[in-house]
């Protein structure tokens, strides 16, 4: 019978954390109580980085942190921390990137080794519990730094302050002088990507492929400037394909995070926020690109699932659900040949088996397991075509699966709330709101933002006239859950929650938003935005637990808080005319000039804002009675053109002086404008539709 470990972990709120808190290992949280023990025992610290839903870090937990032999060994000549990276990225992005530097290569787990000031000297990812393929067990590993820990101290040391000195140098950046910043860098940018376009299966490089949401949309924004068909078609083909893999739950909404193919068929079936937010925006802008319903259906599917399976009671967006249920991958998502025939009719298994593309072997297993389940497989969309005469089976058959997978075991759900996250998809839901005409998705992006100012804002504790100092704004914390907020704050958070509050204003044209997007950007800028060179650190000044301080420079899975912040920033100088708005973007985009011209893959959503930036954006002002329904049929009107440099916007509230000069002709009234100068004014929904065009 195992012996039941309690550590320090708990006593936290990650979930993460808390699934670590019953090892042997004697784990204590990212904290100064770990790190002055490291210091008073001079013991390196073992750090070990990861999140709730990531596969490996559950497997490498049941492998080597649930081993009494492992804990005993780390707890007698190791501090052990744990970290969530979900909640603090800035820590995870520092030692990712010395892992990075000095192996080539990163993920999670994140097995990191320090000296008791935080600077790394050695690290890895998922590290094996036995010696295979020449590389030592984790345990013989752990032998191995221990001892030169204890024979060779002053040489590691020297070494880890070394590679620290390497660390800052790679981490600085200064902005290159008069580097310009031209629709020519858009078109060099787009052709890099289109030399890595699956012509095939859709999507850019190969297995294992990623959505990179911020890639597809680049294309179809550009595609917009310069009359460019090609590469439309390249998103619709990329965004059909993934569609209609197993990336795409067909059942119940929602994508997983990657397909281990290239054919997006099998997933890595952990669901996160942040995509799915991201990837309801690219449907919704490959809708309006090309009127295809089926896009628009996407896009829904997204947000429902969100609603239904991602959304707490009082407003706030979960984080994740796991790729695991019962110990297997995709166990809850995946059916036998068997289980299908006995759930349905024969004449609806044998549509759903193959509009789903079932088979007896089965299309996925789980390598990752010593014993995976045979003959599974992961729905997709193999024929898609069917019959008139088929489709009420197919319906019938969709609702029989429904039925039978509620009553499986869930995976894990990630239940902490993230400002940055929440903003993403804050932003998705308020856009979609105003795109598709759905009531219910405007009340969930309002509930959703109630909930973020009354659990994760705290206002300034006084106002004044005109600018404030630092201290004097409000603060955005980080995390929330189980009825307690952390303490941390980061540029993410605060970006993508203004970038979210930006379009919930432009989709509802409510004065309040438009003023707490201001607050919330005045407090940005001066918590973390760089006057002497530009760009945005990723933590605010004296975050003490920091060995740097770092500007994110890398639009990956989710877009760095550096790019977020300047598209957010520069549309929000659009809308109010705001100058003190405009100028941390100037500095931004030169300070990271070279990196999107060198490496414009790097940073592909700093990239949007380039090409907002380029051109005067394009104004549709909506005046009038808020209220009525000619106003409502106006405003989304005007979200209804795929337009992307454009902003909406009323006459009343913190708008620009002209927009103010714009007066209503009836109940409600359009403009479109262009700086000072506007086509005629009209109350028809059509014409607004044209004069956007």
């Amino acid at each position: 019978m195992s012996v039941q470990h309690t550590n320090w972990l708990a006593k936290e709120k990650s979930p993460y954390l808390l699934q670590h808190a019953h090892n042997p290992v004697d784990w204590y949280a990212w904290n100064d109580e770990a790190f002055a023990q490291a210091r008073t025992e001079s013991k390196p610290i073992f750090l070990s980085i990861g999140y709730s839903t990531c596969h490996w870090c559950h497997v490498m937990e049941r492998e080597s942190f649930e081993r009494e032999s492992i804990g005993k060994f780390l707890n007698e000549n190791f501090v052990s921390i744990k970290v969530d990276r979900e909640e603090r990225p800035d820590v995870d992005k520092i030692y990712m990137t010395f892992v990075q530097s000095t192996t080539g290569g990163g993920g999670w787990p994140l097995n990191v080794f320090l000296t008791p000031d935080l600077k790394p000297f050695f690290g890895g990812t998922y590290f094996p519990p036995d010696a295979r393929y020449g590389r030592p067990s984790f345990l013989q590993l752990l032998e191995q730094i221990a001892g030169l820990w204890r024979e060779r101290k002053t040489e590691v040391v020297a070494s880890a302050d070394e590679l620290h000195a390497r660390l800052e140098l790679i981490t600085s950046r200064a902005a290159k002088e008069n580097l310009p910043l031209t629709p020519e860098l858009l078109k060099r940018a787009v052709q890099m990507f289109k030399e890595s376009f699956d012509a095939t299966n859709g999507g850019f490089g190969g297995a294992p492929k990623f959505p990179q949401p911020s890639i597809p949309s680049l294309l179809l924004r550009t595609a917009r400037r310069f009359g460019d068909d090609e590469a439309v078609n390249m998103v619709l083909h990329t965004c059909d394909r993934m569609n209609a893999g197993g990336i795409h739950d067909q059942l119940g909404g929602g994508f997983a995070r990657y397909a281990v193919d290239a054919e997006w068929l099998v997933p890595h079936f952990e669901k996160m926020l942040y995509d799915n937010a991201q990837l309801a925006q690219l449907y919704l802008d490959v809708f309006l690109a090309s009127g295809d319903p089926r896009h628009a259906a996407t896009a829904r599917a997204i947000l429902d699932y969100v609603l239904r399976d991602m959304t707490s009671p009082a407003g706030g967006f979960f984080s994740a659900e796991d790729a695991d249920s019962e110990g297997q991958e995709g166990k809850f998502y995946c059916w036998t040949h068997d289980e299908l025939s006995t759930l349905l009719t024969p004449e609806e298994f044998n549509v759903a088996a193959k509009y789903f593309g079932i088979t007896k072997a089965g299309n996925f297993v789980d390598h990752s397991h010593p014993h995976p389940l045979p003959g599974l497989n992961v729905l997709s969309l193999a024929n898609p075509v069917l019959p008139a005469a088929d489709q009420p089976l197919l319906a019938a058959a969709r609702g029989k699966l429904l039925a039978a997978r509620v009553r499986r075991l869930r995976p894990h759900l990630d239940d902490k709330v993230l400002a940055s996250w929440n903003g993403l998809m804050l932003g998705a839901f308020a856009r979609a709101s105003a795109v598709l005409g759905e009531e219910k998705y405007r009340s969930a992006a309002e509930k959703n933002l109630e909930f973020i100012r009354s659990k994760l804002w705290e206002p300034p504790v006084q106002s004044a006239i005109g600018h404030r100092p630092s201290a004097m704004h409000g603060t955005l914390f980080h995390r929330w859950r189980d009825g307690e907020r952390d303490n941390v704050q980061l540029l993410e958070g605060y970006a993508f929650l203004l970038d979210g509050v930006v379009q919930l204003y432009e989709a509802t044209l409510e004065p309040a938003h438009l003023d707490f997007a201001g607050e919330l950007a005045g407090a940005m800028i001066a918590r973390f935005y760089d006057p002497a060179n530009g760009g945005f650190w990723q933590s605010p000044a004296g975050t003490g637990d920091l060995i740097l301080r770092v500007k994110d420079d890398y639009d990956g899975a989710e877009p760095s808080g550096n790019s977020v912040a300047t598209l957010a920033l520069l549309k929000l100088a659009a809308i109010t005319g705001r100058e003190d708005f405009r100028q941390p973007v100037e500095a931004t985009l030169q300070l990271f000039a070279a990196r999107l011209q060198q490496q414009p893959a790097a940073m592909a959503f700093m990239l949007h804002a380039v090409d907002f930036w380029l051109d005067e954006p394009r104004r549709a002002v909506i005046v009038g009675k808020m209220d009525s329904a000619e106003f409502q049929s106006l405003l989304r009107a005007a979200h209804s053109v795929y337009q992307p440099n454009k902003i909406v916007l009323g006459n009343t509230g913190a708008v620009e002086p002209f927009a103010k000069t714009l007066v209503a002709k009836k109940e409600a009234t359009a403009y479109v404008c262009t700086g000072t100068v506007c086509q005629p004014p009209t109350n028809q929904a059509a014409k607004v539709k044209e004069l956007l065009k």
